[in-house]
């Protein structure tokens, strides 16, 4: 089992997003494309002063977005990594609040939100414990909705890679397991279908004991399709700020390089005039109303 700190991230996260700076700088934005999708099914686009909590909000990747949008949101985010809080405080974004907390304890009022947004995080906290405290704090009605940019190289098994170097580095992602919870294995959709009883003596008990399911099903999903072209440093720099790639050391981290050299050397690497390679991914959303 995974280890824990005080602040309730497995020790892995903690350390492997301890650059915040790093990140901040390497993880890419949203595209407007896909934002003003998502915000129109968690019913906020165009809803002036609309409140938003944002759990997880590292950095503020997605909180910038939130905050530079007309509609002027008033946005609780919520943070449990400290140099990240710290890193999204120092920006003192506009109509943002930015609080230490958690998924499944937030320091928000109840139903305050007129939605909840995860952006590249919910697989962290997809327990039931989570979702009780979400209902907590949102009205009735409201939207939960998570977002995540998945480059091609960071895909689950299943989705088909657009190129042969991308599939490469995918296959040695992938060989990287440590147990702890990401979007690409899938399994953060299974905390919405435990909501469901499996026989009716179940659902009569569960109506007994407050067990009623607390979000809608099946869940809204969608996803955009984006390419961008980044020098080799700076898809490196990326690459490394996923954590598991973050804390490879000694010979898992020559490993790393040498695959990574031999990617992008492939036949399939398609180049600029500057050198430049492209990268392909998704914008990938769903959403699910609250009961």
């Amino acid at each position: 089992m995974a280890s824990h700190n005080n602040n309730g991230l497995p020790e892995v996260a903690e350390e492997g997003f301890k650059d915040a700076a790093s990140y901040d700088a390497h993880r890419p934005s949203y595209p407007p494309e896909a934002v003003e999708k998502f915000l129109k099914h968690l019913k906020v686009a165009d809803q002036y002063d609309a409140k938003i909590v944002e759990i997880a909000s590292g950095t503020g990747k997605f909180t910038e977005v939130l905050s530079q949008r007309p509609e002027t949101f008033a946005i609780k985010a919520i943070e449990p990594h400290n140099g990240m809080r710290e890193k999204l405080a120092q920006k003192n974004l506009p109509g943002v609040e930015v609080a230490d907390g958690k998924a499944d304890k937030m320091p928000v009022e109840d139903e305050w939100g007129d939605a909840c947004i995860a952006a590249q995080a919910f697989h962290w906290f997809a327990t039931p414990e989570a979702l009780k405290e979400i209902e907590r704090v949102l009205r009735p009605g409201a939207v939960l909705g998570g977002i995540w940019n998945v480059e091609d190289y960071n895909k689950p098994q299943s989705w088909q890679a657009t190129t042969k170097w991308e599939q490469k580095l995918n296959d040695f992602i992938l060989s990287l397991e440590d147990g702890l919870p990401r979007f690409r294995h899938q399994k953060w959709k299974e905390v919405f279908d435990q909501q469901l009883p499996a026989t009716p003596f179940q659902a009569l008990k569960d109506t007994f004991n407050d067990r009623l399911p607390r979000f809608t099903l099946p869940l809204g999903e969608e996803s955009t399709k984006w390419t961008v072209w980044l020098s080799e440093e700076a898809l490196a720099a990326r690459l490394n700020t996923l954590s598991q790639i973050a804390l490879l050391k000694g010979d898992e981290r020559e490993a790393w390089v040498k695959v990574f050299k031999e990617a992008i050397r492939g036949d399939d690497v398609e180049r600029n005039e500057n050198g430049e390679i492209l990268v392909h991914g998704v914008t990938y959303f769903f959403w699910t109303d609250r009961l």
